[in-house]
């Protein structure tokens, strides 16, 4: 599948690149908020050279445009896993290639060859690149090894993960270690479309997911279980472990904050 995104563990997940129409507008209305941000900063800048050396100014000036070109951008695309104020309008997120989400270091490398790309050469460069490219990637996105996928207008509803009644006893014993979100990012949305999949890439996908999952659970699955039926129980248990943990988390950390609160040598508390 050529507008698929391959993770880290071989498996295609259903998302296409964005096009390079929704990019270009993507950015387009990120460099309309950027602009308002300069000329805010720009007014502030120009005031403040009255209280201060002028010859400041050259270093001020490049510390705003650092600021605008480099460090929003970064914190922006951080914070928000890939979704700056363009992208959110247009539908769209950066990714990482193999499907996960961004980090700080993706963000920082995309703004830092951005400021050639897209800044000191008016985008032709980034232009260039993404025509070239299958994925639409310009230089920025090759660099940290990401990409932009186009997001459904809507959260998507997937169907709910339910234990199947005969591996509930092998499940509530069975040993299983945290899965890589990759991974289990593709065996959520491969349950999520099988209805939709070709028999045979249904078949092929369902074993394929199933033998890697299995690496991660001991024992395995009673013989004869289906690799759909498994990879729900996988599922839905670590679901349900996870959510244990956390309520026991919160419980305790209930407790904690109770006892932080308590006077010393069992004084009474006058405000209770």
């Amino acid at each position: 599948m050529r507008d698929g995104i391959l993770i880290g563990e071989g498996v295609v997940l259903d998302a296409r690149p964005a096009s390079f129409l929704s990019r270009g507008l993507g950015f387009f209305l990120d460099l309309v908020a950027i602009g308002v941000l300069l000329v805010a900063l720009s007014l502030v800048a120009s005031r403040s050279l009255s209280f201060v050396d002028p010859d400041y100014g050259p270093a001020i000036l490049i510390a705003i445009l650092v600021l605008v070109m480099v460090v929003i951008p970064t914190t922006v695309e951080t914070l928000t896993r890939g979704r700056s104020l363009g992208k959110l309008a247009l539908g769209i997120r950066v990714v990482r290639d193999d499907g996960g989400p961004v980090r700080f270091r993706h963000a920082f490398l995309r703004a830092l060859v951005g400021v050639g790309e897209l800044w000191l050469t008016f985008g032709t460069v980034a232009l260039v690149a993404s025509l070239t490219n299958d994925r639409g990637k310009r230089l920025g996105d090759m660099a940290a090894g990401t990409y932009a996928i186009r997001v459904r207008g809507g959260r998507a509803t997937l169907a709910p993960l339910v234990m199947p009644p005969y591996l509930q006893a092998w499940a509530s014993h069975a040993d299983m270690r945290r899965l890589p979100d990759g991974l289990a990012l593709a065996a959520r949305q491969f349950l999520a479309r099988v209805d939709r999949l070709n028999p045979a890439s249904r078949a092929r996908l369902g074993q394929e997911l199933a033998g890697q999952i299995e690496r991660y659970v001991a024992p395995g699955p009673p013989p004869g279980t289906h690799p759909e039926a498994f990879l729900m129980a996988v599922l839905a248990a670590r679901r349900d472990r996870d959510w244990v943990t956390a309520r026991r988390q919160q419980v305790l950390a209930a407790e904690q904050a109770e006892m932080l609160h308590r006077l010393p040598y069992s004084v009474p508390d006058p405000s209770r």
